[in-house]
This record gives structure tokens, sequence and C-alpha cells, in this order.
């Protein structure tokens, strides 16, 4: 189609009708009652203020009003961007990923095929053991939760995905233990981009489930191995060997050498 962008136009998130489209649009239709309220409760916390103390910490108080509900608002657009771009999260955990643990010594193989069960969005291999980064975004109103040790997606289970990233995982861990001839542990995690999460990080089905910075972090305080250097690069040589390269994001993400 003439005037269509050759990078959107297999993206179903800029078909018009799409949940992300819809989001858009209500966005923008609440712009003007979004700065109503805000200019509301900055001429509320001026008269109070100024009342209260004088004139001039009265618009001071205004304007840190004013600019923390501009910061709450941009939080929540800004935390919905790679679901509405119709993203999973790849890129992000990638980039994330290079500036935290990268730089602690820990190795990132991105988009590895795990023969049989797909790609492995990031393999992270470190001294604490070996772990399968899943990225998934959801609608910002979607409810993240878990009952009785199962994920729920706004109440309803996600069988199919927590059973295929555990199949993933276990696959991964047999093909690399079987070139590095000693047994190797991979733990299925995932990175939540987006969505309301009731409590994180949380397990359910095996899984533990939280946004990428605090993923990380509790990848770092919840070892599940205890690797040596030489042993951090042996598993990595492994996985090398093991997991060919795939997806989409290879060219960007594991263009750099991992082994």
């Amino acid at each position: 189609m003439f005037g269509s962008s050759i990078y959107l136009r297999d993206r179903v998130a800029f078909t018009g009708g799409s949940p992300q489209a819809v989001y858009e649009e209500l966005w923008q239709r609440g712009r003007k009652g979004r700065l109503r309220t805000r200019a509301f409760l900055a001429a509320a916390t001026l008269v109070l203020c100024g009342l209260l103390v004088n004139a001039v910490f009265g618009v001071v108080m205004a304007l840190l009003v004013a600019g923390a509900d501009v910061f709450v608002h941009w939080r929540v657009y800004h935390s919905s961007r790679v679901w509405r771009l119709g993203l999973r999260g790849e890129e992000r955990m990638n980039r994330t990923l290079r500036y935290t643990l990268e730089r602690r010594g820990h190795r990132v193989l991105h988009a590895r095929t795990v023969p049989g069960h797909g790609i492995a969005d990031e393999l992270v291999i470190g001294p604490g053991g070996v772990w399968l980064v899943h990225n998934e975004a959801w609608n910002p109103d979607s409810e993240i939760s878990h009952h009785g040790g199962k994920l729920f997606i706004d109440g309803r289970t996600q069988s199919k995905l927590v059973g295929a990233l555990t199949a993933r995982a276990a696959a991964a861990a047999q093909a690399i233990s079987d070139v590095a001839e000693v047994p190797v542990a991979v733990t299925p995690v995932l990175a939540v981009h987006g969505g309301r999460l009731v409590r994180t990080p949380f397990a359910a089905d095996g899984i533990v489930f939280a946004p990428p910075l605090r993923l990380i972090r509790w990848m770092r305080r919840n070892p599940t191995a205890d690797l040596s250097p030489d042993e951090v690069e042996a598993v990595t040589r492994a996985a090398v060997h093991a997991l060919p390269i795939g997806g989409r994001s290879a060219l960007s993400a594991a263009a750099r050498p991992a082994a």
C-alpha cells in the first residue's frame, strides 16, 4: 500500500482496530481530561499552600504537583511502549542485560534455537547458573497474578505459555549437557514488559516472573549453581555449539562474539 512503512507493514499492532491502536486512540482522547485534572490539582495546591504558608511556597508546591502528575502519566504511557509497538521486549531486555549482568562477568547468548522448541530469547550464563529468559509484553491493563502456584493473566491460566517455556528450558539443558559432557541445569524465567503485576517478583508454575531490572536482581540473588570463570566459559562454548543462532534479533543482538 502506498504511503505505508516497509518496517511496520506486517506488524499487527499498527492495524486499525488492534488493541494497541485502540489504546493509543483512547489515550489521545483523554489528554484534555488529564490537563484539566492537572490544572485543578495545581490550583488547589497553590491556594492551600499559599494560605498556610505564603504565595511563593504555594507556587513552588503547585509546580511540583503538576510536575509529579506529568511524570506519573509519562511512566504509565512509557511502560506500555513495547506492547504498543507490537513487540515482546527482546531488544529492551538485551540492552538491560548488556549494561548489568554482562558487565559482571556473565555471558549472554541471544536468539538461540532450541531444537524442536523454538527460540530462546536470551540464555544467561554466569557464576550463579544458567537461565533461559523469555520476554512477554501485555496490555498495561492486564492483571498478572498467581494463585495456587499457577499463573493467571486477567483471571485465565496460561498453561500453554508456561508449558512451552518449561519444555524449552529442559531441552536446552539437555542439548548443552550433551555437548559439555557434564550435567547443566537451565532455569526458565520470564521478563514482563507491561501489564499490572500483583506482586513482583513471583514464582508460578516453576517460573519466576518480574520486570527486567527486578528479574535481573532476582537472578543475582538466587543462584542455582556455583560456576568458576572457566566453567562459565566452558558452558558458554557448549551452548554456542548446541543451540544455533536463530530469529530476527540474531543479526543485531547476537552479532558480538559469544565465545
